[in-house]
């Protein structure tokens, strides 16, 4: 279940809750007039199914509620409740396959902001990656692609190309790549303050690595890897379930990639700076057409679901 929290305009209040009452999947709902201050209104309180919530939340904004009051959205950990236990049962379709494209769009805009918190934390990522590669430590590397958080403007740009939101999509892009950018820049001047310390050296560039080896020669298993963490993290975010998105981070060699080529910049080796920039490519381009293509899947199934339950109800009315 969803909880909606709404401060409506008092002259709108009736209309909202007509629109509340009228919506399959929504119960517990509850009217405290004159409870806003700020903006001022009516307090209106429900909950509904999630796999309502979407179409519910639509509704609402052609109303104007988000622009003369306000629409919050939570989800409870737990309700206990007969009647909302008929609201899910009444409710089209499976919650575990609702997507509330208000919240993706919500999350994926704000991970995809180029700030100073995020470059950080990308940069750290990769500076912990290029220790992990210059050492040949397996660990480190997985350690650096957990830090990293790049997804979310992956996620961002596969959300705003199946909303159709260009604003998104270059506010992701911006931060994608600007964000590696700066990353790599640090980097590879973290190389060399390194090498200045005698902590790295060339020989540790161009010596064999057998655990590492693999990020500087991308191939077609590179590809299908980041396809593959591509559609469960996407999953992950539409579902909400974060310890899949862990998974996903330190299946793909973004991070890893990023820092080799720095790396392998700054020592003037420049086949493992192409070879590790090309992995980086194919690993972002994987998570981005894969990310794209299953919330176009999803769009479609959920339609299809909805389409077959409208259809049982008009079925079971008829009879």
């Amino acid at each position: 279940m969803l909880h909606l929290r709404l401060i409506v305009p008092a002259d709108r209040t009736d209309e909202v809750v007509r629109l509340l009452e009228g919506s399959v999947g929504t119960t517990h709902l509850v009217v405290l007039p004159g409870a806003a201050r700020s903006p001022a209104g009516d307090l209106v309180l429900c909950d509904v199914a999630r796999e309502a919530g979407d179409p519910l939340i639509g509704a609402l904004r052609r109303l104007g509620v988000d622009r003369e009051g306000s629409i919050t959205v939570e989800n409870p950990e737990l309700t206990l409740s007969a009647r909302a236990d008929e609201a899910e049962e009444r409710a089209p379709g499976d919650s575990a396959d609702a997507v509330l494209w208000e919240e993706l769009t919500e999350v994926t805009h704000e991970e995809s902001t180029f700030s100073i918190t995020y470059v950080a934390f990308l940069a750290i990522a990769t500076m912990l990656a290029a220790v992990g590669v210059m050492l040949d430590n397996a660990i480190l590397i997985v350690g650096a692609m957990a830090v990293g958080p790049e997804f979310g403007p992956l996620a961002g740009v596969s959300t705003a190309l199946v909303q159709r939101a260009p604003r998104l999509v270059s506010r992701s892009l911006v931060a994608l790549v600007g964000g590696f950018v700066a990353a790599m820049v640090l980097t590879a001047g973290f190389a060399w303050l390194l090498d200045a310390c005698g902590l790295f050296t060339r020989a540790m560039v161009e010596g064999e690595r057998p655990n590492t080896s693999f990020i500087w020669q991308p191939d077609w298993m590179s590809f299908v890897v980041a396809f593959l963490a591509g559609v469960a993290g996407t999953l992950s975010l539409t579902s909400a379930k974060s310890a899949a998105l862990i998974g996903v981070t330190i299946s793909v060699t973004t991070v890893p990639a990023a820092a080799n080529a720095a790396v392998a910049f700054s020592y003037s080796d420049y086949a493992q700076t192409v070879g590790s920039s090309q992995q980086l490519l194919a690993n972002l381009g994987g998570i981005v057409l894969a990310g794209t293509l299953t919330l176009l899947t999803q769009k479609a199934l959920w339609a299809g679901q909805l389409s077959r339950s409208a259809a049982r109800s008009a079925k079971r009315a008829d009879g």
